[in-house]
């Protein structure tokens, strides 16, 4: 739904319609219900770039399944850092969003988020070798505690049927399975924030409209340059 609403002299612009904004909108309002904020989105509706479910893995980066968080070292083993340090967060974004249901402002869990298992999957023995120091190494920490680990084709054509259809059986193959990995509607979910903001007096968002220039002026505020794209008209807010 195409939106034109704008504040003369907000508070707070949010720059672009997808779940970074709708998410600092809403805990920004939650800590001081007063601000004013204004978000500004060039497509015509929210939620449709990035932010599209169709356009994300949905997995949260919850670093369960995404193997560029978890690098070898040059001692072979495995650094596990960065995954921690990402799933924690996700852990906290998912905490907000149950505080958000409990508040009445998102709806029910299931409308945006659902359990699906997180796998890995490589070829090779090289890649076995890494997979299984991966999960080794992981599955001390209880963030992933649940973690498993097959070379067996069996196994792993009983957690993803299709991805073995066809191969060659002598091929090394590997997988980790966590069971307690989910699916974001990230779509879903940025719509029911945006749509708290907008019940909000203070709080309005303006579609097909795109931010041009940014500058800080002498006494600390910044001033943006905002185009209305269907009117071609460009106006300042402070």
């Amino acid at each position: 739904m195409k939106r034109v609403d704008t504040i003369a002299e907000p508070d707070v612009i949010l720059i672009g319609g997808g779940i970074m904004s709708a998410t600092l909108g809403v805990l920004l309002n939650q800590l001081d219900p007063t601000l004013k904020i204004q978000i500004v989105e060039a497509l015509a509706e929210v939620a449709k770039e990035s932010t599209n479910p169709w356009n994300n893995a949905g997995t949260g980066h919850a670093a369960l399944c995404e193997l560029n968080y978890t690098k070898e070292k040059a001692d072979g083993s495995v650094d596990i850092s960065k995954a921690i340090e990402i799933n924690e967060a996700f852990e906290l974004s998912k905490q907000f969003w149950s505080y958000l249901v409990g508040r009445g402002i998102l709806p029910s869990p299931g409308e945006f988020i659902t359990k699906v298992p997180h796998m890995s999957f490589v070829r090779g023995r090289e890649d076995q070798a890494f997979l299984k120091r991966r999960q080794e190494t992981m599955a001390k920490h209880h963030f992933f505690a649940e973690m498993e680990y097959s070379e067996d084709g069996g196994r792993i054509r009983e957690w993803a049927p299709l991805l073995l259809q066809g191969r060659n059986a002598a091929e090394p193959i590997a997988a980790t399975r966590v069971e307690g990995g989910t699916d974001v509607n990230f779509g879903a979910l940025t719509r029911s924030l945006v749509d708290f903001l907008v019940s909000k007096d203070n709080v309005k968002v303006a579609t097909r409209h795109q931010v041009h220039d940014i500058k800080k002026k002498r006494d600390g505020r910044w001033e943006l340059t905002v185009r209305n794209l269907e009117k071609g008209i460009n106006r300042s807010v402070t």
